[in-house]
């Protein structure tokens, strides 16, 4: 039996199902709720409906979004004939912050043979199909460099080989302000790999 009243005990267990909340946190978020106005609480529970009832793919990319064709496939501003191909929208936001003016491709995963994910799960076929009509000049494979990444990006370039299109890999190595001293040997091996003239 729960110590807490239904209706409580109810939103901890949501709360629970976000990734990164534990038991505590999800008490103390359910806490704050009850604490705040009817006002706020009306807003998330507004917002929280509004995600859901709103987003969907976008038809060219994949990115989520509530217009269709997103904010980077509509606008002329960008690059379209260069595509960044990435796992999930959330890495969206760190290439942002390199300026990058391209256009993107999400695949929402990557190859896992374990866990059942082969190419059919992954949204790459709109990407080779753009490719093969002659749309895109570059595509820029910017998967994680895990095990599963650098399978995915092998795949693609593979898949997007018959396409008269650029084919290049983000660089890897020892990240900028960290000592060498403790870099592992594949992080090692990459950094020499990516070297470039001076």
């Amino acid at each position: 039996m729960s110590r807490f009243a239904e209706p409580m005990a109810r939103l901890i267990e949501e709360l629970k199902k976000l990734p990164g909340v534990g038991t505590k946190s999800a008490q103390r978020y359910a806490f704050h709720i009850l604490r705040g106005s009817d006002e706020d609480a009306a807003a998330l529970a507004d917002a929280v409906h509004g995600l859901k009832a709103s987003l969907r793919l976008c038809s060219v990319c994949n990115n989520i979004t509530d217009i269709d064709p997103c904010a980077f496939c509509a606008s002329p501003a960008r690059n379209q004939r260069q595509v960044c191909v990435v796992e999930e929208p959330t890495s969206i936001g760190a290439i942002e912050r390199t300026r990058y003016s391209g256009a993107y491709h999400v695949l929402h995963g990557t190859l896992s043979p374990l866990l059942g994910v082969g190419p059919e799960q992954l949204r790459t076929r709109s990407l080779v199909a753009r490719a093969e009509r002659g749309e895109i000049d570059e595509v820029i494979l910017a998967t994680s460099p895990t095990l599963e990444g650098e399978a995915t990006a092998n795949w693609l370039a593979s898949a997007l080989r018959s396409a008269n299109v650029r084919i290049t890999r983000i660089a890897t190595g020892v990240p900028a302000g960290s000592d060498i001293e403790y870099a592992d040997e594949v992080t090692m091996a990459r950094a020499l790999e990516g070297r470039r003239d001076v």
